[in-house]
């Protein structure tokens, strides 16, 4: 601190620089008239003790100097001296300013553009009282997978836990609301009593629900966002009398939540779950997420231990049988810092990609060190005429750190413009569930993180350039002619170009394992034909918000009726949810085969006590055309048809994986199961049906078992995203056109969303491509870079060697010869860059496992193929100096320096 006091003073006194000289004539004018006072009292005159206390001091010009070159504002004016002469010296020689402040430039924009990602979506805090404290609460299956909590197991947590101040549940979906200026359709929340309570947060207009709110049948409620309330309810003062309708139910809107608070995310409006569903009695149906905060002084490991304590009482008195080998009941609990939870598995992306810029940004520093290197050796001459002239080694390092941090300035600052760019382009490429991406911005946490590289590059330039010149021979470097002093520069400089070759080569593998990994992903069959798939997403309603006349599955009977004649479609079908880009409800079925359906819940629990009994799959309403417009074929038996009615034998079209799970030896059609848990009908199903798999949950996981069943006959529930698929034989933009005006037409009402399945698949793949993407142009400019550095090197050493060169060629070399010499110099620093590269990214391409599909972290063709490459650049940018070498005039070189 008082070193910090000091350089202040020095600062302040450096712009008060008269008023300092002044007070300091005053003060030795003030000591000379004391000691020559003391003088006289001892009996000397005026005049001799005058000269006396001269004689005794000396000049006291020299020691003002001696003064003012001890204080602050001497070193002060010094470095800023340094500082303008760096930069005049960098504008004397244009081309290595601009080439270095450029490189710098891109290492650092780069960097403060992705850790301005970093810092919105990992490093900085939730924007909520404490978020420390607030945690997201899971079941545990048997194989370790989290899962949602069960109802029972919910209020088991809630009511015997001693660790958390309180645990709310909540589930979100979308929904088509009217009642604003416009119909919506909208992400919607179903949460539970102290939701708000849990997040720190309440509404900055209006109340919470009431405990009237908060009971099954209750008076309905919603809490609107701040968002819907500027767009929707023309932000009213007064929104006592707004009314909102959400599924055949009219809400009274009691309250707007603060602008800015979006969790969960996306999220328009709030509900009271327990108004809408209450609280069912299966522990193995997962409902909602949990959401809890933790007690002041509680540790995450003590509320791990005590939820956990109550999972595993709740497994020994209730987890038997099938509930727990089927992987549907808990045995323990997770218990997950909500940050942590947001970011889930972009957490590892977004920390490779920091790497990967990081990589890029040493590489950009070890080319300007090689380039400093040069002009360093370069000046030998001037730096020794210093030496010479009294200059100390702190005076020479004080002036090559000020050449380097006004370098390292120019680059910051180009630097930072360069970020803002590209931080504006960024919302264009990155993934658009991205959390809170809303956050990211050069902030002050940005505008710092800069700062610290560029003093940290200016530093550690400074002292490399320093660390150079400090060993030279002061009689060697002032002599001319004199070429030795080059031999330990350009093993320096060597060493750089390695080392840029080893860290280009990491890039390069990491980009060329994310590419294959992301070919042999969309290389994958997801099981349906996606070209010329038109999605027309949305949420039938009932009939208060629609006509009268049409429920749900009559309006999607009249639509699908009508978009079947729109010039250009071939075929139409409904489905619940799309495979890959929605995520399918799952849960248990029953093997009936001859035996009565349970009654009730407690029969159900103990049919599932027999293995044979259960089985699991994914549940799926379609229609009969889904298949042949999305293009799954049938295998064996038929779909759905005109004899499958309401009221006729209820039926389902399993997919093959059902098939060979629980019938692998036998046929299954005329099987009967019960899948009553997923959408409350508990009339049987009899299989028609087995189509080809599908990969329901993504590209890269495995084909799941699917039971599909026929919306006529069971209606739209158990599933949460229903769409309409057009297979068209044309562009998707007349047909869209058309269908949008058939939804106007039969249900106005009724918000609908277009989209293309090439779309779906775009978003479900956009952090992989954003990845990919931003990893191959750091990996590009890394390359560029070495080969850059690698040119630099050898065009030096070429002209370091012109005299040698000329020697050889008098003696009888060849071009072929000198050729061959060139090459092999570049040559030998690829092998060298090429081996450490290698054995570097065999032990960090591990960590990047997880985010592979199909592909080792150490596949060897990949390594193989960017070694080459590598190889291939280095050689090339020794090459066009090689050749300027064999064009050398011996004569001429013979006479060089």
């Amino acid at each position: 601190m008082s070193f910090l006091r000091n350089m202040a003073s020095g600062l302040r006194s450096l712009f008060r620089r008269e008023r300092v000289s002044h007070e300091l004539e005053e003060e030795l004018n003030g000591f000379l008239e004391t000691a020559t006072e003391e003088k006289i009292k001892r009996g000397m005159s005026r005049p001799d003790a005058l000269r006396a206390v001269r004689l005794e001091h000396g000049n006291l010009e020299v020691t003002k100097e001696e003064v003012r070159s001890a204080a602050w504002e001497s070193f002060v004016q010094t470095c800023w001296k340094d500082l303008r002469f760096a930069f005049r010296m960098l504008r004397k020689n244009p081309g290595f300013t601009v080439i270095a402040v450029l490189t710098l430039a891109l290492g650092i924009g780069a960097s403060t553009s992705i850790f301005s990602v970093v810092d919105a979506v990992l490093l900085r805090p939730l924007p909520f009282p404490n978020p420390q404290q607030v945690v997201t609460v899971w079941e545990l299956s048997a194989d370790g997978r989290r899962m949602h909590l069960a109802d029972p197991n919910f209020l088991d947590f809630r009511e015997q836990n001693r660790t958390l101040v309180g645990l709310a549940q909540f589930s979100t979906g979308p929904e088509s609301v009217s009642g604003g200026s416009e119909p919506v359709r909208m992400n919607v929340a179903a949460v539970s009593q102290d939701f708000f309570k849990m997040m720190g947060v309440e509404p900055v207009q209006g109340r919470d629900f009431t405990a009237d709110e908060l009971r099954l049948h209750g008076t309905p409620a919603m809490i609107v966002s701040h968002g819907y309330w500027q767009q929707y309810l023309g932000s009213r003062a007064d929104f006592s009398n707004a009314r909102l309708t959400m599924g055949g139910q009219v809400y009274s809107v009691i309250g707007v939540m603060p602008q800015g608070f979006d969790f969960p995310a996306g999220i328009s409006a709030w509900i009271s779950r327990e108004q809408l569903y209450g609280w069912g009695p299966s522990r193995s149906a997962h409902n909602g997420e949990g959401i809890a905060r933790l007690g002041d002084g509680v540790s995450l490991k003590q509320a791990r231990a005590d939820l956990s304590t109550i999972a595993r009482r709740i497994k020994s008195q209730y987890g038997k049988g099938t509930d727990i080998n089927s992987g549907y009941m808990l045995i323990d609990a997770a218990v997950v810092p909500l940050a942590d939870a947001l970011v889930g598995d972009v957490r590892a992306a977004l920390v490779t990609l920091f790497a990967a810029v990081i990589l890029l940004f040493l590489v950009a520093c070890a080319n300007v060190a090689g380039l400093l290197l040069a002009r360093t050796v370069a000046r030998r001459k001037e730096l020794a005429v210093r030496a010479a002239l009294g200059a100390g080694r702190g005076r020479l390092v004080q002036q090559l750190l000020a050449e380097s941090l006004a370098l390292a300035l120019a680059g910051g600052g180009l630097g930072t413009l360069a970020a803002i760019w590209t931080t504006n382009l960024l919302p264009a490429i990155l993934p658009a569930d991205l959390p809170r991406q809303q956050a990211i911005a050069i902030n002050g946490a940005a505008l710092l993180f800069t700062l610290i590289a560029t003093l940290v590059v200016a530093v550690g330039l400074g002292f490399f350039s320093a660390s150079r010149a400090g060993g030279w021979d002061l009689n060697e470097a002032l002599g001319a002619g004199s070429r030795s002093y080059s031999a330990g520069s350009q093993k320096a400089r060597s060493a750089l170009v390695i080392g840029e070759i080893a860290v280009t080569l990491m890039l390069l593998v990491g980009a060329g394992l994310l590419g294959r990994s992301f070919l042999r992903l969309i290389s994958v069959n997801p099981g349906l034909n996606g070209e010329h798939l038109v999605l027309a997403t949305f949420v039938p309603t009932t009939p208060q918000t629609t006509n009268a006349s049409i429920r749900p599955v009559q309006l999607i009977d009249s639509v699908l009726s009508r978009l079947r004649g729109i010039p250009g479609v071939q075929s139409a079908g409904f489905t619940g949810e799309l495979p890959i880009a929605t995520g399918f409800a799952s849960g248990q079925f029953l093997i009936l085969d001859g035996r009565q359906p349970p009654a009730n819940f407690d029969e159900w629990e103990r049919f599932t006590q027999t293995p044979g009994n259960v089985g699991d799959a994914l549940y799926c309403v379609t229609s009969a055309d889904y298949f042949r417009t999305a293009g799954i074929p049938l295998l064996r038996g038929r779909l759905f048809d005109e004899r499958d009615g309401h009221d006729s034998l209820h039926v389902a079209v399993i997919s093959q994986a059902v098939a060979q799970q629980k019938w692998p030896n036998e046929d299954p059609i005329g099987h009967v199961i019960e899948f009553g848990n997923m959408d409350g009908n508990l009339k049987p199903l009899t299989i028609v049906g087995i189509v080809a798999d599908v990969r329901a949950e993504g590209l890269d996981r495995p084909v799941t078992p699917v039971i599909y069943v026929d919306y006529q006959q069971r209606g739209l529930s158990g599933n949460a995203s229903p769409m309409i698929l057009l297979r068209t034989s044309a562009g998707a933009g007349p047909v869209v056109d058309a269908a949008r005006s058939i939804f106007r037409d039969l249900a106005p009402d009724v918000p609908v969303k277009f989209s293309t399945f090439a779309d779906e698949m775009g978003g479900w793949l956009s952090v992989k491509r954003f990845l990919l993407v931003l990893a191959g142009v750091f990996a590009a400019a890394a390359l560029a870079l070495a080969a850059v550095g690698t040119y630099g090197l050898v065009a030096h050493s070429v002209t370091r060697r012109t005299q040698e060169i000329g020697i050889r060629m008098g003696l009888g070399a060849q071009r072929g010869d000198v050729l061959r010499l060139i090459l092999g110099e570049g040559a030998r620093l690829a092998a060298f860059g090429v081996v450490i590269g290698i054995a570097v990214s065999l032990v960090i391409t591990r960590l990047m496992s997880s985010l592979l599909f199909g592909i080792s972290a150490m596949d060897p063709l990949t390594f193989a193929v960017v070694a080459v490459l590598l190889s291939a650049v280095a050689l090339l940018a020794s090459y066009i100096p090689a050749r300027r070498a064999m064009r050398v005039d011996p004569m001429v070189a013979l006479r060089y320096e």
